[in-house]
């Protein structure tokens, strides 16, 4: 969180979904893996929480697709904003770092699954890059 902070709010782009974060975020990692492209039709830039610091203001347009026996992933079924993924047996959840309001603080800190990184862009920024998950 940007200093002086107390909670994150964000949300979709109908505002179908709202939610807030009490507790804090972890750098965002960007993840190149194809389910993460064809989830948001680029990389996947997520920051995470725990789930019990993750509080739901508007649900109305929330849906959860199980996309592999492992996670699900959370979106607006309304305005289509792809919003969340976590896995069944953790207690954090991803929140896209493109759903967040306002100033977060938040920064890259690292490129996953670049081995699945399509041929139409590069990642130049220097920070650390991992062929699978760490």
């Amino acid at each position: 969180m940007a200093e002086g902070q107390k909670h994150l709010t964000g949300g979709c782009l109908c505002g179908h979904v709202k939610f807030r974060v009490e507790g804090p975020m972890r750098e965002v990692v960007a993840c190149h893996c194809s389910q993460c492209r064809k989830q948001t039709g680029n990389f996947f830039a997520s920051s995470n929480a725990k789930s019990a610091d993750v509080s739901f203001v508007e649900t109305k347009g929330l849906k959860w697709f199980k996309s592999s026996e492992e996670a699900e992933r959370g979106f607006c079924q309304d305005c289509g904003s792809a919003l969340f993924w976590r896995r069944f047996d953790s207690d954090t959840i991803s929140i896209t770092a493109g759903s967040l309001d306002g100033k977060t603080g938040l920064r890259i800190c690292e490129h996953i699954y670049v081995a699945d990184k399509p041929d139409w862009y590069e990642i130049t920024d220097g920070i650390k890059q991992y062929p699978i998950w760490r």
